[in-house]
């Protein structure tokens, strides 16, 4: 039954992957806004912004994308070290995406010691991340 489904899995994984993705774009972005504001207004303003981002689009998105993936494994019955690699990384970007989470909470509580140019870099962890991914997808080195 599951080989039957594999094509909309496989699009259920695509357009949640991308969902979180995006997520795990511009919630950084967000922290940097956050952490340069020199209005308490604004803080608050993006403190909202950051949690419904986080609870509405990025936590769901990210459930989606797991689901499916397992499912996807399940269904074609996929292996290689490609596919171990690929679940390492999806892992730490699950951990990049706690991570993000305690840094909301800190944020929005006035506790966060770390700058804009910090949340500037850590910008860049999830688009080193997309760019293994996609390619341990596509090429299938080992």
């Amino acid at each position: 039954m599951l080989a039957a489904a594999y094509p909309w899995l496989k699009w259920l994984h695509l357009v949640a992957m991308i969902s979180w993705m995006v997520g795990l774009f511009y919630l950084p972005r967000l922290f940097v806004y956050h952490a340069e504001a020199t209005s308490d207004e604004v803080r608050a303003t993006l403190s909202v912004m950051q949690a419904k981002l986080m609870k509405v689009i990025m936590t769901p998105a990210m459930l989606v994308t797991w689901v499916s993936g397992i499912l996807l494994i399940a269904s074609i019955g996929v292996g290689g070290l490609w596919i171990v690699a690929k679940i390492a990384c999806v892992i730490a970007l699950t951990g990049f995406h706690g991570i993000c989470g305690k840094w909301r909470k800190e944020l929005a509580a006035g506790r966060s010691t770390r700058d804009g140019r910090f949340f500037r870099m850590m910008n860049e962890v999830p688009t080193v991340f997309l760019i293994v991914i996609v390619g341990l997808v596509i090429f299938k080195p080992f």
